[in-house]
């Protein structure tokens, strides 16, 4: 297993360089560049103010000699500088935003197997019943309804109109004027619509994965040796069963993880919380070069882990691939 997980991570680095580099030319094919905003719209701002500029930021130079500086920076754990006002370091920037964000993840994707993975085993259990129809619609439901929309009504039912839950940040203005339970409620109540959103479209498709697996196994020669063997329905699900309906999931959850990173950027900016998503949206909007492409870099690293992990539960769910 060890060596498995070397073997892995050695190939995750020219996969890192590959993403890089796709990333670094397609972020440089889009329109506009970092000094229009610091030159278009300044009437003083001449030509020469303009090379100058350009020659500051490197973007003088061709782009593989760009994406060349950007590499040696890298190799000594160096992110480069922000090209907004502040020119505050991109390692700092993204430290700031890095915790709230995986914890949003984690969040979201425990939410998801908390609730997909029984709705998913009930509804092959109990085949075309009505807890599996009505499931069923809570699926499509879930796949066809778009995440910027289903935010916008849960901040104007919760938010609005009944004021329940705060539609904005993670924390109210005077949370640390508040007693230690009091914050820990405030910080609840702040994430509760974030979470379940990030969890709603995964939470829909992991179910039908389940149950689509789940049905395919209890119709297996074994299960049905379980039963004649006089064991209860509950053992023969759960602990037969289930494990092997698990390995299916267990990789679709690990492709999952981008997915659930990708969407940080939507409801980051839907109820503005101060992540990674946020940075990424802002960053691209001004054109901010080594902004983005940390995030980017970031974001490919905890995929990348996401699938390695993923990968070594599905050798611990499945005693014959640890074998192999």
């Amino acid at each position: 297993m060890i060596r498995y997980i070397v073997k892995r991570l050695i190939f995750m680095v020219p996969l890192l360089i590959g993403i890089t580099i796709v990333c670094f030319v397609v972020m440089h094919l889009a329109p506009g560049s970092p000094t229009d905003l610091e030159t278009q719209m300044n009437p003083r701002a001449s030509a020469e103010y303009r090379e100058r500029l350009k020659a500051m930021y490197d973007l003088d130079k061709p782009l593989h000699e760009q994406y060349l500086i950007w590499v040696k920076k890298l190799a000594v754990l160096d992110l480069g500088r922000s090209f907004s006002p502040d020119r505050r370091p991109v390692s700092e920037k993204i430290m700031e935003r890095l915790p709230i964000t995986i914890s949003l993840n984690v969040l979201s994707l425990i939410l998801i197997l908390i609730i997909a993975i029984p709705i998913g085993v009930l509804s092959a259990v109990y085949q075309d019943s009505l807890f599996d129809k009505v499931t069923g619609i809570f699926v499509f439901i879930g796949f066809a309804m778009p995440t910027f929309w289903l935010a916008l009504l849960l901040m104007i039912l919760f938010g609005v109109n009944l004021g329940w839950l705060p539609i904005s940040g993670i924390r109210s203005l005077n949370y640390e004027y508040l007693p230690p339970g009091m914050a820990i409620v405030d910080l609840i109540r702040h994430l509760i619509l974030p979470v379940t959103l990030a969890a709603f479209g995964g939470l829909a498709g992991l179910s039908r994965y389940m149950r689509s697996n789940m049905l395919e196994v209890i119709r297996q020669d074994y299960i049905m040796t379980a039963r004649a063997k006089g064991l209860s329905e509950r053992v023969v699900i759960y602990r037969h069963a289930l494990r092997n309906a698990l390995l299916p999931v267990i990789t679709i959850l690990g492709l999952s993880i981008p997915g659930l990173i990708g969407g940080s950027v939507i409801f980051e900016t839907i109820f503005a919380i101060p992540g990674m998503g946020q940075l990424f949206y802002m960053s691209v909007m001004a054109r901010d070069y080594p902004v983005v492409m940390g995030v980017l870099f970031i974001g490919a690293i905890l995929t990348l882990l996401g699938n390695l992990i993923a990968d070594v539960s599905y050798a611990v769910a499945d005693p014959r691939i640890r074998v192999s």
